[in-house]
């Protein structure tokens, strides 16, 4: 363990899930998991915190659940995803002349440059949550990656520049300062979940990151190595499973179990034959649910949600095969049967799962390897990415903490298996290892609800 460096702490406050994770670069430059927690979220609404009481329960609930994962830990920082309808984006351009024309270009003169931004015209009652700088130039010189060490009269760039409701980003303020943490800085979630799922190589290739959530989905559209485009898209998991409870008339626990266990991306894959029995209520008979019927709400949902993938491609000039490295699928809703194959067709891109496992140290438990938590282990990112450039103060005494038990893969633990694409290999999974009994208590009411009717039926 580098105890030479800080503990970052992200905090994912989603639609359906709250979850922290603390962790620390090794000596690899690889990602230590120091303690995890997870609360099932309940005053978040497509992104946006809505009940504050709720939220703080659920941030405390996670975070208590942190700590006692690690009795070592205090977490007192903590860097916060952002998401929502509200969030949106513009292109922006800025230069300034400089000073003393003898000397390189300094990070001092690109962070005032980046800071100019923050004074942009943007509506009232929106604010600017981040100001990300795209291609420099340097007098004549375009398209510079990093300025640094160059020499010249006048530097520019153009910016992406993020924006959200004030309200709405008071809200997550408010809730996180009541759970008795700081939030030392706003991520927007799709650049995190990017961070943790993404090397360098795909961004110089050209990429989409769709992080599918409970609440929303997010994208980030990258090309040669630049943040072409942001988009939050008001459709995801919740509203799969909402058009199951209405389409198939059974209550919302049950579509959200079918959709986990039987939901098929592609109607076409399912089998016409099979049924799902669901128990009646107050003595109302049994009802059959075909898996077919299933796998067509599912995919309807889906196919709008991926259209609009494409829309913001197109808008972008980004479609019709211009990046190399495809659709890269992360988040809860991700874990879809069948989405592959779906999303290569409606977006004609190749497509593949993102797992959070490109920057993850060795030797961890399953669980935290799962896209469900690319954004948090993103934020944990994006926070080394502020110490790495000075852009924050950190706190230079760094205590001595190991990485729990409870969080460590245990040996001899069988090779993890995908059902489409066959044996998932070690290095793509980076030691995986599923947390002890996380799921048990989720997998048994599922199990109760469903064995006996899929033994019969299927």
């Amino acid at each position: 363990m580098n105890s030479e460096q800080p503990i970052i702490v992200g905090l994912d406050i989603g639609t359906t899930k709250i979850a922290v994770i603390a962790g620390r670069k090794n000596e690899f430059n690889k990602l230590e998991i120091l303690g995890f927690g997870r609360a099932n979220s309940n005053g978040v609404k497509h992104g946006q915190v809505l009940n504050i009481d709720e939220t703080i329960k659920a941030i405390k609930t996670a975070l208590n659940e942190c700590l006692a994962s690690n009795p070592e830990l205090k977490i007192r920082e903590v860097y916060v995803g952002v998401a929502g309808h509200h969030i949106k984006s513009l292109q922006t351009r800025g230069d300034i002349v400089r000073q003393n024309t003898e000397e390189e270009i300094t990070q001092k003169e690109i962070d005032q440059l980046i800071q100019d931004q923050y004074k942009t015209y943007i509506p009232a009652g929106d604010q600017i949550i981040d100001v990300i700088a795209q291609e420099f130039t340097v007098d004549n010189f375009q398209n510079i990656a990093n300025p640094i060490g160059f020499g010249g009269v006048k530097v520019g760039a153009n910016f992406h520049i993020i924006t959200g409701d004030r309200n709405a980003i008071k809200n997550i303020n408010r809730s996180v300062g009541k759970a008795d943490l700081v939030t030392k800085d706003l991520v927007l979630q799709p650049l995190a979940s990017s961070s943790a799922v993404m090397g360098q190589e795909d961004l110089e290739s050209g990429v989409a990151i769709v992080d599918i959530g409970g609440g929303t989905t997010d994208l980030a559209i990258f090309y040669e190595g630049i943040l072409k485009h942001t988009a939050v898209i008001p459709f995801a998991g919740e509203n799969i499973t909402n058009d199951i409870k209405t389409g198939l008339g059974v209550l919302r626990t049950q579509a959200e179990a079918m959709k986990v266990q039987f939901g098929s991306a592609l109607a076409n894959e399912a089998k016409s034959n099979a049924y799902i029995t669901i128990p009646g209520l107050r003595g109302m008979p049994a009802k059959e649910i075909s898996v077919k019927n299933l796998a067509n709400i599912v995919q309807a949902r889906m196919s709008e949600i991926l259209d609009f993938v494409t829309y913001h491609l197109k808008q972008v000039g980004l479609d019709n095969k211009a990046l190399n490295g495809g659709v890269v699928l992360t988040g809860g809703g991700s874990q879809l049967r069948h989405l592959i194959q779906l999303t290569e067709y409606v977006t004609g891109l190749p497509a593949r799962i993102g797992l959070p496992t490109e920057h993850l140290a060795a030797g961890h438990i399953d669980e935290l390897a799962k896209p469900t938590y690319s954004t948090c282990i993103g934020l944990i990112l994006k926070g080394y990415d502020d110490y790495e450039h000075n852009r924050k103060q950190f706190e230079r005494e760094f205590r001595k903490v190991e990485v729990p038990e409870g969080l460590k893969r245990t040996e001899g633990e069988p090779v993890l298996q995908d059902e489409d694409d066959g044996a998932v290999s070690e290095k793509e999974v980076g030691n995986r290892k599923g947390l002890q009994n996380f799921w048990s208590k989720f997998k048994d009411g599922l199990i109760d609800l469903f064995k006996e009717e899929e033994d019969k039926h299927l």
